[in-house]
């Protein structure tokens, strides 16, 4: 059976959670997070007080930690080690942790492998930095989503103070940047615009309109 694989790529801020959440629920389908995923060994090496560019320290936790995703009312929940952790994986710290981990090939491959089976086994919204290129490299529908570096630092920003977190735009734009050089250039499975996903700057669409364009490329192809 032909599954409907939805693969949304793009650097930090550029809407892809929001627009894959939106997507999946106007198509039905699930929505994985898998940004969650790494945020939650980014956790656990803050946690554990191990670097997260420290490749040998994360490799000595890695084979011992749990990492599944559950969902409640149409809503994913991210589980470390049987906890949720689903609100502490968005404090701003973990942002970094989760880039500076991902870069590890081990971490890597144990998310992916994860990844693959929840794709394999039903229709399903995926968003990242490698999904079409890696991850489901055979999906059918693909998508790359970016916008300009401020108007990132702003959304972040406006996402953080309204949770009642104290932030500084510009420090924000610089770890937007910093993990944008991160995520594409690290040696493994980089970020990257799959050759055959269709790219969106969202830098002046409200997430509404970036829905629709996808929602309709969706349909288009299905039809």
């Amino acid at each position: 059976m032909n599954r409907i694989n939805i693969a949304i790529d793009g650097p930090a801020g550029a809407g892809k959670s929001t627009v894959a959440r939106a997507l999946a629920e106007r198509l039905n389908i699930l929505y994985l997070d898998t940004g969650a995923m790494y945020r939650a060994l980014g956790l656990k090496a803050l946690s554990l007080g191990v670097d997260p560019n420290d490749r040998a320290g994360v490799e000595a936790f890695l084979p011992a930690t749990e990492v599944t995703v559950g969902y409640e009312n149409g809503a994913q929940r991210t589980f470390l080690d049987g906890k949720d952790v689903s609100a502490a994986i968005r404090e701003h710290p973990v942002s970094k942790a989760a880039s500076d981990i991902s870069k590890h090939p081990a971490v890597r491959m144990k998310m992916v492998e994860l990844q693959r089976q929840i794709a394999a086994a039903r229709d399903v919204v995926l968003d990242g930095r490698d999904i079409g290129s890696f991850v489901l490299p055979d999906a059918p529908f693909k998508f790359y989503l970016d916008a300009r570096p401020e108007v990132r630092a702003r959304r972040r920003y406006d996402e953080l103070t309204a949770k009642g977190q104290t932030c500084d735009l510009a420090a924000l734009q610089r770890d937007i940047e910093e993990r944008d050089r991160n995520d594409k250039g690290r040696d493994f499975a980089p970020l990257k615009q799959a050759a055959d996903a269709v790219r969106v700057d969202t830098s002046d669409l409200s997430a509404e309109e970036v829905t629709q364009k996808l929602l309709e490329a969706v349909r288009g192809r299905k039809a």
